[in-house]
């Protein structure tokens, strides 16, 4: 059984171990509020775009711009995984790479070549040790505050590997923020461009007012072509978005645990500190009467 001091050791460490853990939950609490507020502020934006876009690719037909058209064969393949840099955030990392390699063994069998982006040191470090080929790396990114420049620099280089036949089909690793107790691992595909759903595509709602038709100046054609990377670039900056929202919402959920798991550790040893203490006491008691009794005998 372990000694008294041993087990107020052990309680010290606890408690001090329930500090830090209070601590990175605040911190993960006020990092989520900030990132909540720009996720719900830019999917307005984002599924707007993409309702003009897909109407305007409609009118252009699949042609109108090599973004849209789907190889005849399919060699090559990039994947961007986003990560987090840190760890202590459950399974959050453990969710997203179980799904890029889920994905990775199911395009295996196709004997296809797969190139890994990776946004996050935990993804990078796992395409390391499978020994997965890297095309590129951004750290420091998932977790921390950065612009829009940064999915528009990376998403570049992507259309700029499609158009040059590098990739045949880049697609996008995140986890997407539905709660903040739920964040599910998606894959989607960038490229090429897959079919946008218009408002005209879904059920005809008679109590919405009349939606005029969209006159477009220069021709579509030409607007596709300055759209159609803004979308790529547009669909990465939401999934680095709603990666770095879940990764805030998973820690704080994580320590918010540790910290549960603590208090009902110090609860434990503290039991097992009065039950100790007793056991010495009852011993001591026992030499005490003992003694008397051999000095009477």
């Amino acid at each position: 059984m372990a000694t008294l001091k041993d087990v107020l050791i052990k309680i010290g460490a606890v408690k001090k171990t329930k500090q830090i853990t209070k601590a990175m939950g605040m911190v993960a609490t006020s990092k989520l509020r900030g990132a909540q507020q720009n996720l719900d502020g830019f999917r307005p934006y984002a599924g707007k775009f993409a309702e003009v876009l897909g109407s305007l690719a409609e009118k252009a037909g699949e042609g109108a711009s090599p973004l849209l058209v789907p190889r005849e064969e399919v060699k090559k393949i990039n994947i961007v995984l986003c990560t987090s840099d840190r760890g202590l955030c459950g399974g959050f990392n453990v969710n997203l790479i179980t799904a890029a390699n889920n994905f990775v063994k199911e395009r295996s069998e196709q004997e296809v070549d797969i190139s890994f982006t990776n946004f996050g040191k935990k993804g990078r470090d796992w395409c390391r040790k499978n020994k997965m080929q890297i095309d590129s790396e951004q750290l420091g990114i998932v977790g921390a505050k950065f612009g829009f420049n940064v999915a528009s620099t990376a998403g570049q280089k992507l259309v700029d590997g499609f158009l040059y036949e590098t990739y045949d089909e880049v697609y996008v690793v995140y986890s997407e923020f539905v709660s903040m107790a739920r964040q599910i691992a998606t894959v989607k595909q960038l490229l090429p461009i897959p079919p946008i759903e218009t408002a005209e595509e879904e059920e005809v709602d008679t109590d919405k007012p009349y939606q005029a038709e969209h006159i477009c100046e220069p021709s579509p054609k030409e607007l596709l072509g300055d759209l159609l990377p803004r979308h790529v670039y547009v669909q990465l900056y939401s999934a680095l978005l709603e990666t770095s929202t879940s990764e805030h919402a998973a820690r704080m959920a994580a320590m918010d645990n540790a910290t549960t798991a603590c208090d009902d550790m110090v609860d434990s040893l503290t039991l097992a500190y009065n039950k100790a203490r007793q056991a010495a006491i009852t011993a001591e008691l026992m030499d005490i009467v003992g003694g008397a009794e051999a000095l009477k005998g």
